[in-house]
């Protein structure tokens, strides 16, 4: 029986006696034989460089994602090629950036940190994160997350989902709760539904003063409609993601009012690594006894 020839940017991980793994370290991308590779796993943060290697692979059966985010993989499926995502990889990490992106934004860190690059003490009072009704929209296992992680704050969570499955809310309700919450968490996936569903129009129902804090793809919101929000002092928004990705020097979000901007780390911690490789290797695993793949998004 011949072995399975995979890809990953690990070379030391532990896979069974019916795998070949290759890695970088002595099989790089650019120089090899990409017609060997039967299991991929594009390289962490690699991108789009990195995934339009799966083009350049005949033979390919499985393209494991590292990512929860699959939309930008959908292309390459194919007749016989099986995609997998890394739902559950980056639960803890993302979820503990968007908390950590409405405490720093409703308690004022931006401002507190540009006070003490100009070395000004400012003595000022900012929201709280304390009493806040906060709507979390996407219930899957990273909203989830998040979910559990406010419960240690004195604060009122509502979830939304497509399905209003476990308890949550239908999403086709959500206008109705928008002008009583405080704080909206994003937390879904990109479709032709979500992209753009806060709009100009959305936006607008969301309450003076709330926060918008935006962990899951930055095509969700309407970045210019955002801009405008933001600037008028009407809203304050949060983002880990942003449409364009990443955003160009001299786009006028980056001096947007408002605003706390991070570069698309919220699954970038050291949190992702033994998460990762876990993933890969129990992939890797079933792979090789022939059993049903786990996190499997599309078929070819």
């Amino acid at each position: 029986m011949s072995k399975v020839v995979a890809w990953s940017q690990w070379h030391d991980l532990n896979v069974p006696e019916g795998v070949v793994l290759h890695s970088p370290k002595d099989f790089p991308l650019d120089s090899s034989d990409l017609s060997k590779i039967e299991f991929f796993v594009p390289s962490y943060m690699g991108g789009a460089t990195a995934l339009a290697y799966a083009a350049k692979m005949p033979n390919l059966k499985v393209l494991q994602m590292p990512n929860a985010g699959y939309d930008d993989a959908l292309a390459y499926v194919r007749p016989g090629l099986t995609l997998c995502n890394a739902s559950g990889v980056h639960d803890a990490s993302t979820a503990e950036l968007a908390v950590g992106l409405a405490l720093s934004s409703r308690r004022g860190f931006p401002e507190f940190i540009r006070d003490q690059i100009a070395g000004t003490w400012n003595h000022r009072r900012f929201t709280s994160l304390s009493d806040s009704k906060i709507g979390v929209i996407g219930f899957g296992s990273i909203g989830k997350q998040v979910v559990k992680n406010l419960s240690g704050f004195d604060v009122s969570v509502t979830s939304f989902s497509k399905s209003g499955r476990e308890g949550s809310i239908k999403i086709d309700e959500l206008d109705k709760h928008l002008p009583t919450l405080d704080i909206v968490i994003l937390i879904l996936p990109l479709t032709d539904e979500s992209r753009h569903m806060f709009n100009k129009e959305r936006l607008a129902k969301m309450k003076d003063g709330a926060l918008i804090v935006n962990v899951a793809r930055g095509p969700i919101i309407d970045t210019e409609a955002l801009i405008n929000e933001l600037n008028s002092g009407r809203l304050h928004a949060a983002l880990d993601v942003t449409d364009p990705e990443p955003l160009p020097a001299g786009h006028p979000l980056w001096s947007a009012k408002n605003l706390l901007l991070v570069p698309h780390v919220g699954g970038n911690s050291t949190a992702f690594e033994p998460r990762g490789r876990k993933l890969v290797e129990s992939q890797l695993r079933l792979l090789a006894e022939g059993k049903p793949l786990n996190n499997i998004v599309a078929v070819g």
